[in-house]
């Protein structure tokens, strides 16, 4: 007689066994790659789509003596992406632009965290310094563009500071938000605790707002390498960045390098933001229901 008669318990709650556990496992791991290969394909055809009308139109649209204005893809890829000479320079430039973005996005997260935590601790404290956040948005940075050459002169000092004024926002908004979104109860099992304001930020607060912060710098890592490209284009002063060359390259109307020079630019943005993706996947994915486990 089983365990299960004997306690007389019906058949249908009796433990599983691993072998009725494994198909149910296989069938998940088989769904994520389904998944994982949906959410390549569809990219993939959208490329092709894009690239078949971009030849379409240099090659049927473009008279021959104006298909300068848009080369076709191949001729990019021949005189440009896979010429050395031509590759060379845009690949140093790039690193000095990454430079510029990495120190402007560690500044960019520092002063966003530390502003979007000062603006949650006291209601007068986010009274002054959010207008000034929202002006700091809203203006458009290039009409500020002449004042940081003035101030700050024109060297990598102000590429910097572009980069900052464009990624703290979102950093700012989601921490302050984060943190005002902890679940009242949570602070009233605190406050029973006797726990000091200190322990409050560091060990609920933050925690709780982690993956709402996490999206804040995740959508500033995009947003500093369009600050770098910017600064390098009006401040020239020093080693030239990637979007120096795509300057000299508009002027010199040097189309195969110019669209070489953004597809470059595009691939380090688009890697940018995939890795802060797994860096936020891997910060909050285990326990966070944004990780999307089933």
């Amino acid at each position: 007689m089983t365990l299960n008669a004997t306690l007389g318990l019906p058949a249908r709650i009796r433990p599983r066994s691993k072998a009725t556990v494994g198909p149910g496992a296989r069938s998940r791991n088989s769904r994520r790659l389904r998944g994982f290969g949906a959410a390549l394909l569809y990219p993939l055809l959208s490329l092709i789509g894009a690239l078949a009308a971009w030849s379409a139109v240099s090659y049927w649209v473009l008279a021959p003596e104006r298909r300068f204005l848009l080369p076709p893809p191949s001729e990019v890829l021949s005189n440009s992406l896979m010429d050395w000479t031509h590759l060379q320079p845009m690949l140093e430039a790039l690193a000095v632009t990454a430079q510029v973005a990495l120190v402007g996005f560690l500044v960019a997260v520092v002063v966003g965290v530390g502003t979007g935590v000062l603006m949650s601790q006291a209601k007068w404290i986010e009274r002054i310094i959010y207008p000034y956040a929202v002006v700091i948005q809203v203006i458009p940075i290039l009409a500020i563009v002449p004042l940081i050459g003035v101030w700050f002169g024109y060297g990598m000092s102000s590429r910097t500071l572009v980069c900052v004024l464009i990624a703290a926002f979102p950093i700012i908004t989601n921490t302050h938000f984060g943190i005002r979104s902890v679940d009242r109860s949570l602070h009233e099992l605190f406050a029973l605790s006797h726990a000091s304001r200190w322990d409050r930020l560091v060990k609920l607060e933050l925690r709780a707002a982690l993956p709402t912060i996490l999206t804040g710098i995740r959508t500033a890592s995009g947003l500093v390498v369009v600050g770098a490209i910017i600064g390098d284009m009006f401040f020239a002063k020093g080693k030239p960045g990637i979007g120096t060359l795509l300057d000299v390259y508009r002027g010199r109307l040097q189309s195969d390098d110019l669209i070489a020079a953004i597809v470059l630019a595009s691939l380090f943005g688009v890697a940018v933001f995939a890795l802060m993706g797994l860096v936020s996947k891997a910060a909050v994915g285990s326990w966070h229901e944004s990780s999307g486990k089933s």
